[in-house]
C-alpha cells in the first residue's frame, strides 16, 4: 500500500512546512505512547473489546446481518464489508439513511441478526429505521445494541427486549470508531481476523510509513495555505467506494471548523472521466487528487482498460503539474485495510493540529440536530 507513489509531486516550496509537521508528529507520537489520546487505545492490538468470543459464537450462526446506524457508526463497517465482500460468506444489509422503500425486503427476512449502533442512543435516523422494521418476533434473541449511554431511547429498547448490549466507549467518536467495537464486532461476525487490523505501534515505528505520513500532511497543509482546499479521490476500484465515503466523513467533519478545512470529493472512475475530468484538468486550480486503485486481478480485460485509464490520467496530471498521490492496494487483507484506516486518521489529526482546530467535535452539526428536534416538536 505504501510506496513512492503515495508522495505528492512536490515543488521546493512544499518543504516550508515540513519541519513544523515533523515537530507536530513527534508531539502526537509522544501523546500516543503516553496514552494521552484515549481514542488510540482501540488502534492497539491489546485493546480489550466489550464483547467476548462467546458473544461472537452466539450470533455467528446467522447468515444475514442487518446493520442500522448513520455516519461514523456504520461507514467503517460498510468499508470492511465492501473490501472483503468476495470472501465473506454472509449477506450484510445496511440502513444508514431514511428511505421507506429499503424496508420492505426485511419484513420476511429469516436467519438474520440485527446490529443497532448509536453512541448517544438517541440518533433520530437510527431509531426511525429500527422502528420501521421493529417487531418482537423478528428481533427476539437476535438484537445487538452498540451504544454508550444507559439512559437513552435505544437502551430502553435493549432492556425491553433483552438485547445483547456492547458498550460504545465514550472516548471514541463515530468517525474514529472503525477499529473499536463499532467496526470490529461486525467484522468478527464476517469471520475476519480483527487483531490483524490493528498495527498502530508497528506503523509509527516504520520509517517509510512515517515519512509518507509527514510528507503528505506537509504537502496538504501547504496546498491549503495556497487556497488549494478541495481533496478529490479518483477511485478506480469499486471495492473501495465505501472507503472513499469513510474518508470523506473523516476529513469533512474533523477539519471543517472556524472557516478552515479541506473539502473531500469522491469521484468514481473511469465513469467520471466522462463527466468531471474536464473540470479537473482544465477548471479552477483549487484541487489536489488522491488515486485509489488495486493490483488484484479479477477480469483481465476490464482491469487492463481501467489501469490504462488510470495511468493515462496520471500522465496528463504530470504534464499539467496537477498535484496528486496514488494508493495502490496489493494484499487485500486485514492488515492492509487497517493500515489505511490508521494512515488517514493520523493524517487528519496532524492536519487538525496544524490548522489549530479540534478534530474530535462537530459543533455545527449539533446545531442542526437541535433545530430538527424543535421543528418536529411543533
Amino acid at each position: 500500500m505504501l510506496n513512492k507513489s503515495n508522495f505528492f509531486l512536490n515543488s521546493k516550496n512544499f518543504y516550508k512546512n515540513l519541519k513544523n509537521t515533523k515537530k507536530i508528529f513527534k508531539s502526537l507520537e509522544t501523546d500516543i505512547k503516553n496514552f494521552e489520546i484515549p481514542l488510540f487505545q482501540s488502534y492497539e492490538k491489546n485493546y480489550t473489546f466489550d464483547f467476548s468470543t462467546t458473544t461472537i459464537r452466539k450470533f455467528f450462526k446467522y447468515k444475514n446481518i442487518v446493520v442500522i446506524g448513520v455516519g461514523g457508526s456504520i461507514l467503517g463497517t460498510k468499508t470492511i464489508y465492501s473490501f472483503f465482500k468476495d470472501k465473506i460468506k454472509k449477506n450484510l444489509f445496511f440502513f444508514d439513511n431514511l428511505d421507506r422503500h429499503l424496508h420492505l425486503q426485511f419484513k420476511r427476512l429469516k436467519n438474520s441478526c440485527f446490529i443497532i449502533i448509536s453512541k448517544s442512543g438517541n440518533t433520530l435516523e437510527t431509531l426511525t429505521n429500527l422502528n420501521l422494521i421493529f417487531s418482537k418476533s423478528l428481533l427476539k434473541g437476535k438484537l445487538i445494541i452498540i451504544s454508550g449511554f444507559k439512559d437513552s431511547s435505544l437502551m430502553n429498547i435493549a432492556n425491553k427486549y433483552n438485547a445483547e448490549v456492547i458498550e460504545y466507549k465514550n472516548f471514541i467518536s463515530g468517525r474514529y470508531s472503525v477499529l473499536s467495537e463499532v467496526g470490529m464486532f461486525p467484522a468478527a461476525l464476517m469471520n475476519l481476523n480483527i487483531t490483524k487490523f490493528k498495527n498502530l505501534r508497528k506503523l509509527i515505528r516504520n520509517k517509510h510509513f512515517v515519512s509518507s505520513l509527514i510528507n503528505n500532511v506537509s504537502s496538504i497543509y501547504t496546498l491549503n495555505q495556497q487556497e488549494v482546499k478541495n481533496s478529490v479521490i479518483l477511485n478506480y476500484d469499486s471495492r473501495l467506494n465505501d472507503l472513499c465515503l469513510w474518508y470523506q466523513q473523516l476529513v469533512g467533519e474533523s477539519l471543517g471548523k472556524k472557516g478552515k478545512g479541506v473539502t473531500p470529493i469522491v469521484s468514481t472512475c473511469p465513469k467520471d472521466h466522462h463527466s468531471l475530468l474536464q473540470l479537473y484538468l482544465d477548471g479552477p486550480k483549487d484541487k489536489f487528487f488522491t488515486f485509489f486503485s488495486s493490483s488484484v486481478k479479477k477480469n483481465r480485460i476490464i482491469e487492463s482498460i481501467v489501469n490504462a485509464q488510470c495511468e493515462a490520467t496520471k500522465n496528463i496530471f504530470k504534464k499539467k503539474k496537477i498535484q496528486y498521490r496514488h494508493f495502490i492496494f496489493n494484499k487485500n487483507d486485514e492488515s492492509e485495510l487497517g493500515s489505511v484506516f490508521t494512515f488517514f486518521v493520523l493524517e487528519t489529526i496532524l492536519l487538525a493540529r496544524l490548522m489549530n482546530v479540534n478534530p474530535f467535535d462537530q459543533p455545527a452539526v449539533e446545531q442542526i440536530k437541535i433545530e430538527t428536534k424543535k421543528i418536529l416538536s411543533r
